[in-house]
């Protein structure tokens, strides 16, 4: 027999949830709601704070400090009945989702406790995390549409996200109308009313700042202009954006009116250019039908790379902060070089501009990814990039190191010569994203690079 302290200390339903323990130390832990202290007398926690030990309790894991990898595929049921309820509750015959854990395909303990921290940033109700980023999108969308469906979205929005929505979801009879971020609500309340002529409306789709220009879209309006439209219908549209480029940190689009806000969290979260990983935070009502598509196709977090998010969260303001301080001090240097046309950063947008009006009602932070635009044309982007020593070659963004890329030839390579010209991806374009290394280092490496340009 199991001493009566590992019994009791053995996970039980939702390892990680708020359990309360009768006097029978034998007896299974009793799930609770998700109690866990945020606050102190009067004071409400810090997200960064809450990253240390929110949603997990060491005293079902053998007083473990740090979760374990929960490397299984399925879960013991204690009795048939638990087994019937639980596959209730995540198949939705049952509402208020999953009692107890189940199968790897639905959740699991770490998936768990990531998703309760991830919701505090927003202070949502619910996240949900996923394979990438990219599934997360299409997950999102596939729970959404209905052929001969209409997407409205902003532009540019990342390749991946506009071949999904033009090629793969076009095969389903799906349409889209766009407009251009920083568009005022009247040029946005004319798409909706357009789209609105074509068919039901699925979603509103936006990605902000948008990938690569840095253009940020302003979602009061977009919630505005839904309202002004569609205000009488009994099924609006859902407002999802992409928060990947300035959350969660330095942009919250929850509190301007979105709905769904996505993340690859294979960047900032992670940060550490070790794992691919994406996800959706909001409202339970309306992630419900997304999570009830992914348990039918399977697009969940593995264990071992939610492990390594948890870790990742316990220092993301750290992270994101020093790059943010760094970007700040290679845009300045980077801005008055005579090679540089112009630095599309977020910290250097024009007094009185639209785009710093969104700015400073949407965001807390200038970020640490932004545009170069380098005097020439391609030749002179590539030479640029071939001379970079210590900030890498490579796509992606938001890790400890810097990176660079050519969108052009390299994320957005997939979308036609046209519809670049038409948002802004030009050849002599390069994207970067600033890391966590001395500034001074940085700037060192593009005075030499540009040097050869």
């Amino acid at each position: 027999m199991p001493c009566r302290r590992l019994l009791a200390a053995r996970p039980r339903l939702r390892p990680g949830k708020g359990v309360t323990m009768t006097d029978d130390s034998n007896a299974r832990p009793k799930r609770t709601m998700r109690h866990q202290a945020r606050s102190i007398g009067n004071r409400k926690l810090k997200p960064a704070t809450m990253m240390m030990g929110h949603g997990y309790d060491p005293r079902l894991s053998e007083g473990a400090l740090k979760p374990p990898i929960f490397l299984t595929s399925t879960f013991v049921f204690e009795s048939a009945a638990d087994g019937k309820r639980f596959f209730e509750g995540v198949t939705g015959v049952r509402p208020g989702g999953a009692e107890g854990l189940v199968y790897g395909r639905f959740n699991g303990p770490d998936q768990e406790i990531l998703e309760d921290r991830l919701a505090l940033w927003e202070d949502a109700e619910e996240a949900l995390t996923f394979s990438s980023g990219m599934s997360a999108i299409a997950t999102t969308f596939l729970a959404l549409v209905r052929p001969g469906d209409v997407i409205v979205h902003s532009a540019p929005l990342y390749a991946a996200t506009e071949t999904l929505i033009g090629r793969i979801l076009g095969k389903l009879g799906v349409t889209w109308l766009d407009f251009p971020a920083g568009a005022t609500q009247p040029e946005i309340e004319a798409v909706i009313d357009a789209a609105k002529a074509k068919g039901r409306i699925a979603a509103i789709y936006l990605e902000s700042p948008a990938n690569p220009t840095n253009a940020l879209v302003d979602v009061e309006a977009v919630h505005a202009a839904r309202a002004a439209v569609l205000g009488g219908s009994d099924d609006l549209p859902p407002i999802v954006i992409d928060n990947t480029f300035l959350g969660p940190l330095w942009a919250q689009p929850l509190a301007q009116g979105a709905d769904v806000t996505i993340y690859s969290l294979t960047k900032y979260v992670g940060g550490h250019s070790d794992l691919v990983a994406g996800a959706c935070i909001g409202a339970t009502s309306v992630l419900t039908p997304i999570r009830m598509m992914r348990n039918t196709i399977g697009t969940i977090t593995d264990p071992h790379t939610a492990w390594m998010l948890l870790r990742s969260l316990e220092t993301l303001e750290l992270r994101m902060s020093r790059a943010g301080e760094n970007a700040a001090k290679v845009c300045a240097f980077l801005r008055d070089h005579a090679k540089i046309e112009r630095v599309g950063y977020l910290g250097f947008l024009e007094e009185g501009s639209r785009q710093a009006d969104i700015y400073a009602r949407h965001c807390s932070g200038a970020g640490s990814t932004f545009s170069v635009i380098v005097k020439g044309g391609e030749a002179e982007a590539f030479r640029l990039l071939d001379n970079l020593r210590l900030v890498k070659l490579a796509v992606s963004l938001g890790g400890t190191e810097s990176l660079a890329s050519h969108p052009a030839a390299m994320t957005h390579l997939s979308v036609a010569p046209a519809r670049k010209l038409e948002l802004g991806i030009t050849d002599n374009l390069v994207r970067v994203s600033i890391g966590v290394e001395d500034a001074g280092d940085l700037i060192a490496d593009f005075d030499q690079a540009l040097a050869a340009v």
